[in-house]
Order: C-alpha cells, then structure tokens, then sequence
C-alpha cells in the first residue's frame, strides 16, 4: 500500500518558500551562486571525461592547479575570457554563451 505525502514540493516551490519569490534579492543572489557552483561542475566534469588531472589542465590553459581547484570547488569565478581558455585550450572545444531576457 502506498503511502501519500502531501509535503513534497517542487525545487520553485521550495526556493520561493525559503529564499522569496525570483526578482528578490535573497532569491537571486542564490540563483546567481547556483549558476557559478553549475560551471564549476561542468568544468570538473568535462576535465574528468577528458582524462585530465587539474595540474595537467592548469599546464593547458596558462594557470594554476589551485586556481582550476577554485573554480571547481566554487570558491572562485572564473572570467569569460578564462573560461574559454580553458574549453578552447584545455579542452578542445568551443565555448557558446546566450543570452535570454
């Protein structure tokens, strides 16, 4: 037999609870770290596929292992201009960006 939980909630419904409605400023400013957090782990992830080491990475790019960390780890932003050092230089690929208003 199932049970029914009428407490589960969609992620909008919690952020908005929690965090306000989008156009807050708490709700953006969690908005706005969830997007840095999001391309520090596709940076990882895409760093893993590649079979790349952070050290090996940072060599590619023209950087540190410790900077790459940061990025990773969301304890830095990384600028346009370095992310697509490191899509372009460290991994082969090419970096699109969009804009959406």
């Amino acid at each position: 037999m199932k049970t029914r939980n009428d407490n589960i909630q969609t992620l909008d419904q919690f952020k908005d609870k929690h965090y306000g409605n989008r156009g807050s400023a708490k709700r953006d400013q969690l908005d706005l770290g969830y997007e840095n957090f999001k391309i520090g782990a596709l940076i990882h992830d895409a760093r893993v596929e590649k079979g790349l080491t952070q050290e090996e990475l940072a060599l590619k790019v023209g950087t540190t292992k410790s900077y790459i960390s940061k990025i990773e780890n969301n304890i830095k932003e990384a600028r346009i201009s370095t992310l697509q050092k490191i899509v372009e230089l460290g991994f082969g690929g090419q970096l699109h960006l969009s804009i959406k208003l």
